[in-house]
């Protein structure tokens, strides 16, 4: 609960306010060059729900997850029965997919 999620992806929000993740096909630029075919895009879209839109754009460098607990559970009280169970399971999915990491974990260099 200690741990401060950073972002690694680009990202929009859209006008119904939910949040889409630009996610690199590939992450070398000569296999993007080589194995992506022209105008079709270098990225794959995820699209994130309400909560899940509302968990990403709290992700700051900053915020450690326990606060990001807490103000999802204050957003969405009457329709989360668990944030802390939630948000800890979509942020570790996120982890996971290599779509966020951890300031204490990142590795300088």
């Amino acid at each position: 609960m200690t741990l401060t999620p950073v972002r690694i992806h680009a990202y929009e929000v859209g006008e119904d306010g939910k949040v889409t993740l630009f996610v690199p096909k590939f992450k070398n630029p000569a296999l993007r060059k080589w194995l992506i075919p022209r105008g079709k895009s270098e990225h794959f879209r995820i699209h994130l729900d309400v909560p899940g839109s509302a968990t990403w754009l709290l992700i700051d460098g900053e915020t450690t997850v326990e606060v990001i607990c807490t103000r999802i559970e204050e957003q969405f009280r009457d329709k989360l029965t668990s944030a802390d169970r939630s948000v800890t399971r979509f942020l570790t999915l996120l982890y996971d997919q290599r779509y966020i990491t951890f300031r204490e974990l990142a590795v300088d260099g």
